[in-house]
């Protein structure tokens, strides 16, 4: 009987998660892509690892459809296409092989809990972010092997505040017992995989401000949004000084060329960026007097849609259009020329529009 409580009341959160996590239609059976960590020794340096990752993961179910529902809670705001970033749920890009979420947080309605935006977009009103972490807890209970990094930051532009009660909440939802239980508690590295089997590691954008005190016990890596460059193309963060741990980011979300540039030139110059800054990560993967060095590059990218006749949204940056190939159409081949090399975490929108990516970037 306690256990029949026990899974029923799981089935209620992950229910309740659906809209953001979605839903497992492996049940826990083991595929070429769902367990691929388990190739891997456990003397592995996760910063030795390629790790394909989702930007903006939550926004999968973002359509025209779903923004008509929850035009109450937003108001008038731009048409869908701008805010999806990603076509399959956080469960089937686990079963994909993605081991990185970037997830952004603000109030959900009423602002009792935290739930997932992207910008002004409010992604599940009813669903929170501790839903979403017992999902992600859930999936490690049956993929014992791996690992999942989780960045988390709140969003910027989500219209809500980051305040003394968000981060209460927020602290509370990451140090719970249940979270205890399977977030890697070492802070200031990310280690080994052997020691991350079957753990989330947290990825913190963000930094308390309102405590009363420095939490008593810190975890995971701490990339410090005050030093994370807007647009910045070549971004370095020191997130433990001793022994020096250092992150390398490349995040131009926005290609740096003019208004009205169209889709062919936006693409090629938003490629030719994450290419410059992966090759580093190919090259300097390890450096005099840097214990980890931890590249993170954004594939992600829009142009600007102020005044802009014809904008570039996420989905055509990733995919491309009628006249130009698209982000994963053009990375596909560079991967692949490069197995074997390092290119360290790399964050996709859409990535699904490729088949076989995320198996190049792991170096199937």
């Amino acid at each position: 009987m306690q256990q029949y409580l026990a899974d029923s009341a799981l089935a209620e959160i992950l229910e309740r998660a659906a809209p953001i996590l979605g839903r497992d239609n492996l049940n826990g059976e083991s595929t070429l892509t769902s367990d691929w960590m388990s190739r891997f020794s456990d003397d592995t340096k996760l910063v030795d690892m390629n790790l394909p990752g989702t930007h903006d993961a939550a926004t999968w179910d973002y359509s025209d459809a779903r923004q008509a529902e929850l035009i109450k809670y937003t108001g008038p705001i731009r048409p869908a296409k701008y805010f999806r970033c990603q076509e399959r749920s956080l469960v089937q890009s686990l079963n994909d092989g993605i081991r990185v979420f970037d997830l952004r947080l603000g109030y959900n309605p009423g602002n009792d809990t935290i739930g997932l935006y992207h910008g002004t977009a409010v992604l599940g009103p009813t669903t929170t972010l501790q839903d979403v972490l017992y999902g992600l807890y859930s999936w490690l209970i049956a993929h014992p092997s791996e690992t999942i990094l989780v960045s988390i930051n709140q969003e910027a532009g989500s219209n809500t505040l980051y305040d003394k009660k968000f981060e209460e909440i927020l602290f509370a939802t990451l140090n719970n017992d249940v979270g205890k239980k399977f977030w890697l508690s070492t802070a200031g590295g990310l280690g080994t995989l052997g020691t991350a089997r079957g753990k989330l590691i947290l990825l913190q954008r963000f930094t308390y401000q309102f405590l009363s005190s420095p939490p008593a016990n810190p975890f995971g890596i701490h990339l410090d949004a005050e030093q994370w460059i807007p647009n910045g193309g070549d971004i370095k963060l020191i997130y433990n000084k001793v022994p020096k741990r250092v992150a390398y980011i490349e995040d131009t979300f926005k290609p740096l060329v003019p208004p009205n540039s169209g889709a062919e030139v936006n693409i090629t110059s938003k490629f030719e960026v994450v290419t410059a800054h992966i090759n580093k990560a190919m090259i300097n993967a390890s450096k005099p007097g840097v214990d980890e060095a931890l590249y993170i590059s954004f594939a992600s990218a829009y142009a600007d849609y102020a005044n802009v006749k014809t904008p570039v949204t996420p989905n055509i940056m990733a995919l491309g259009d009628a006249s130009t190939k698209g982000m994963n159409e053009r990375l596909m081949p560079w991967f692949k020329q490069n197995q074997g090399k390092h290119f360290g975490v790399v964050f996709l929108d859409f990535y699904h529009s490729q088949p076989g990516l995320i198996e190049a970037i792991v170096g199937f």
